[in-house]
């Protein structure tokens, strides 16, 4: 079975209440349609209700009557929510009069349904820009206890591997933080270890990759990782972590007991941290393209409650995945 629908198996044990602001894009409406008849979500669609009619109608589906239909301009909650975002923003400038007009777009009314527990967790981003997706969610939300950056990671499900767990890795942070410094990396690592576990049901065992290791080289860029190492370990000392360890030394057994002979990590690492945003991003893509790879993500990560930014150039299929993902998160909120 798939990674994929191991996730979407694992979200059916419990569901939980997810808001998709782009309610009214046709992408969302078929996953929605698919979503509910798997039963791994409650939805609830932001947008005018006749639009999402006609859009199904046109589509061919069957619009469940299961899945709610909420328009921001016409709500109840506006209220609520518009004076509870001046409350939080008013120190910022903001007005109750520029409340009440930001609270009529999706994407925050959207946020502050999660603020309030109106909704466990929000999927966007197949119409708008990643920073107006969170832009909303990071002045409400805001990250998890002790977590002060969101970063993003991929689950690399590589055929034919012995590496990681079975061919399955999680590469962090690959498309949100260009230069994360010591403080930040050690905030993805944790992070990430986190996903492995929720979303693959793995032990993570986190290797902080560098172009050296244990020393072999010296550079400003390597004392980066060792720095994050320790801020790892001392935040959660539980947590299997090593650095700085170069990529071959952290996944193949017979190089990193050369390597590092004394680290529980070193040719066993199933989470890899890339030191930049450049570095990890050429890796996914290599991996992908050149070992035939699945590469599910980008997943959102580090925020108190979970929100999930799409590419716009994503399937139906690729939100339902992402929503199942969504609905995992929300089950451990709070618990990192």
């Amino acid at each position: 079975m798939k990674i994929s629908q191991i996730i979407r198996e694992k979200a059916k044990k419990n569901p939980k209440n997810i808001v998709l602001p782009e309610g009214e894009e046709p992408r969302m409406i078929k996953a929605a349609e698919i979503i509910t008849k798997e039963g791994f979500a409650d939805l609830i669609l932001l947008g005018k209700k006749e639009n999402i009619k006609f859009k199904a109608q046109e589509l061919g589906i069957e619009f469940p009557n299961k899945i709610k239909i909420i328009n921001p301009k016409e709500s109840d909650k506006l209220k609520k929510y518009a004076e509870s975002y001046y409350q939080l923003r008013k120190n910022k400038g903001l007005s109750l009069d520029e409340a009440y007009q930001l609270l009529e777009d999706p994407l925050y009314f959207g946020a502050l349904m999660v603020y309030h527990n109106d909704a466990d967790g929000l999927v966007a981003g197949s119409i708008n820009a990643t920073g107006d997706v969170f832009r909303p969610a990071l002045q409400t939300i805001k990250t998890a206890p002790n977590i002060n950056i969101v970063s993003s990671s991929f689950i690399m499900v590589i055929p034919d591997c012995p590496y990681g767990e079975n061919g399955v890795v999680v590469f962090a942070d690959c498309a949100i933080n260009p230069e994360p410094n010591a403080e930040q990396l050690a905030d993805i690592a944790i992070a990430s270890a986190e996903t492995a576990k929720v979303l693959v049901g793995i032990e993570p065992r986190v290797a902080m990759l560098s172009f050296s290791t244990k020393g072999s080289a010296k550079h400003s860029m390597v004392d980066k990782v060792v720095e994050a190492t320790k801020i790892a370990q001392k935040k959660r000392p539980n947590l299997l972590i090593d650095g700085e360890l170069q990529a071959d030394a952290a996944l193949i057994p017979s190089i990193g007991e050369r390597k590092a002979p004394n680290s529980k990590i070193a040719g066993k690492a199933n989470v890899l941290i890339f030191p930049d945003l450049q570095s990890g991003n050429i890796a996914y893509k290599l991996v992908e393209r050149l070992a035939k790879a699945e590469a599910i993500g980008p997943i959102s990560q580090g925020m108190r409650k979970p929100v999930n930014d799409l590419s716009r150039g994503c399937s139906a299929e690729d939100i339902v995945n992402v929503v199942a993902i969504t609905v995992l998160q929300a089950g451990q909120a709070g618990k990192i």
